[in-house]
C-alpha cells in the first residue's frame, strides 16, 4: 500500500480562540484516536491540502511524523468551511501493521457496459463505496470492477467481487454494485408522444407567423 509522510505535532491550543490563530498561523488542528483514546495534533495546511487533494477519495498509509517519534494512520474524516471552502479540521486513526482494520473503500467502475452500447439501456451506480477489513497494508486504494460486460438487465453484487486474499467484505452479499437498467416499453411511448406533440406545434406557430404577416401586408 502507498504510504506518505506528513509532519505532525501534538497540539496544545484547545478552544476556538487559540484554534483560529492556529489556522491563520497556517496550521490545520487535528486528531488521531487511537484504542478509544484522542490526542490532539496539528499539521501544516499546505501539505494537508495536497494530500488530501491529490488522494481524493482513496486510502492511503501515511506516516505522522514527530520530533519524538512516529505514527501509521490512516485518515479517518475531515471537515471543509461550507461557504469559505476552507479546511477546518481532519481526523486520523492509528494503525498498527499486526492488527486489521475496518476501512470503507470507494468502488470505481471501468468500461462501458453491453447492456448501455448495444442494448440502450442505463447504467446505474449502487453502493459507490464497500466496508472491508484486513491488515493496514493490504487495503487497497480503490476497488475496480469491470462492468463492459454487463447487459441490460443484469447486475454486479457484493457478493460477486474478487478481492485479493486477506480482505474480507463487510457488506451484505446481496447489496447491488452496478446494473443496467433495460429500456422501458413505456419510456418509448412517452417518446414518441413528445415528438407527436411537437409537430402540431410547429403548424401552429407557421399559421400564426402567417397570419401575422398577412396581417402586416394589409396594414402596409
Amino acid at each position: 500500500m502507498e504510504r506518505v509522510v506528513l509532519e505532525a505535532e501534538v497540539r496544545n491550543e484547545l478552544g476556538k480562540g487559540p484554534v483560529r490563530a492556529l489556522r491563520r498561523a497556517g496550521y490545520t488542528p487535528a486528531v488521531i484516536y487511537r484504542a478509544g483514546k484522542s490526542t490532539p495534533i496539528k499539521l501544516k495546511k499546505r501539505e494537508l491540502l495536497k494530500f488530501i487533494n491529490s488522494t481524493m477519495g482513496e486510502q492511503v498509509m501515511i506516516t505522522l511524523k514527530f520530533p519524538d517519534g512516529e505514527k501509521l494512520a490512516l485518515l479517518k474524516d475531515y471537515q471543509v468551511d461550507p461557504v469559505k471552502n476552507e479546511l477546518l479540521h481532519t481526523d486520523f486513526f492509528e494503525v498498527s501493521l499486526k492488527e486489521k482494520v475496518r476501512v470503507t473503500v470507494e468502488v470505481v467502475l471501468k468500461g462501458e457496459p453491453i447492456g448501455v452500447k448495444r442494448d440502450g439501456g442505463v447504467l446505474q451506480h449502487g453502493l459507490s463505496e464497500i466496508e472491508i477489513e484486513c491488515l493496514p497494508e493490504a487495503i487497497p486504494p480503490h476497488i475496480e470492477v469491470d462492468v463492459t460486460e454487463l447487459r441490460a438487465g443484469e447486475s454486479i453484487h457484493v457478493g460477486e467481487l474478487q478481492l485479493p486474499e486477506g480482505i474480507r467484505v463487510l457488506d451484505d452479499p446481496k447489496e447491488v454494485i452496478a446494473t443496467v437498467t433495460e429500456p422501458t416499453a413505456e419510456a418509448e411511448a412517452v417518446e414518441e408522444e413528445l415528438e407527436e406533440e411537437a409537430e402540431p406545434e410547429v403548424i401552429k406557430k407557421g399559421k400564426k407567423e402567417e397570419a401575422e404577416t398577412s396581417e402586416e401586408s394589409k396594414e402596409e
